[in-house]
């Protein structure tokens, strides 16, 4: 018997006004799988992933979670983004608060679970990704890298099911990056479905299940890395890689 995908897209389409941004795109990603979006800037990679989460609502298609269809207009999204979180590439954390209370706030609204309940969980997942020292500390008395990686944590405390990366790098100092990615590692060998938006071609290349390159709002060309990178069969995605190579 087939097991479903994880998180499938139907011929999804997603347009601002005149714009065309997702022109039926189709995706199917398996449970535990890491996915990597690659694509210049205005290709479609963060709207996708906006509409994965339910922040955009698609215009024509259908997205599956576990074979349901979680697209429908009349869906609360609520719910289904407690099951597929999103990082994005600004940390979006709150300045009046430190780093604990900004990750046990989520939870606390959307879970109605108490304070003291949750403590211990939110400590343990500040101390899985070496932040337990900076758990009292503001944001801006953390360096960019663990911004993000509180950020990270924040999405984790709701306990989802997929995560979503979008382009969390992209604001960071090159020497901060791979403590971010790290962390990706870790959710990848922990069996977490992934599907990250970046431009770091070779943490793509190292760590990715399958490469999707998208140009213009399609999937033009998808594979695992190997074929991708190596021999890629598509023109544009060949221009692409040699862009930024």
């Amino acid at each position: 018997m087939e097991l479903l995908p994880k998180i499938e897209l139907r011929n999804v389409r997603k347009s601002f006004g005149n714009l065309d941004v997702i022109k039926g795109v189709n995706l199917s990603v398996p449970r535990g799988e890491l996915v990597c979006l690659i694509g210049s800037s205005g290709s479609g990679k963060s709207t996708l992933l906006r509409c994965l989460n339910l922040l955009e609502p698609i215009d024509e298609g259908e997205i599956l979670l576990d074979g349901e269809d979680i697209s429908h207009p009349m869906l609360d999204p609520q719910p289904i983004r407690q099951r597929i979180g999103l990082v994005f590439q600004s940390f979006n954390l709150f300045p009046h608060m430190n780093a604990f209370d900004n990750v046990l706030l989520a939870p606390r609204l959307n879970k109605r679970v108490s304070r003291s309940l949750l403590k211990p969980k939110v400590e343990t997942l500040f101390e899985r990704f070496g932040l337990i020292d900076r758990m009292n500390h503001y944001p801006d008395q953390l360096s960019g890298g663990q911004q993000q990686r509180v950020a990270i944590v924040r999405a984790l405390a709701l306990e989802p099911e997929i995560m979503l990366f979008d382009e969390v790098t992209s604001a960071l100092d090159p020497e901060l990056v791979s403590e971010v990615l790290d962390v990706v590692r870790q959710l990848k060998g922990e069996g977490m479905t992934l599907i990250l938006a970046t431009h770091e071609m070779s943490f793509a290349r190292e760590a990715a299940d399958r490469i999707c390159f998208l140009d213009k709002g399609v999937i033009v060309e998808e594979g695992p890395p190997n074929q991708i990178f190596h021999e890629p069969k598509e023109k544009r995605t060949k221009e692409f890689l040699r862009s930024v190579l």
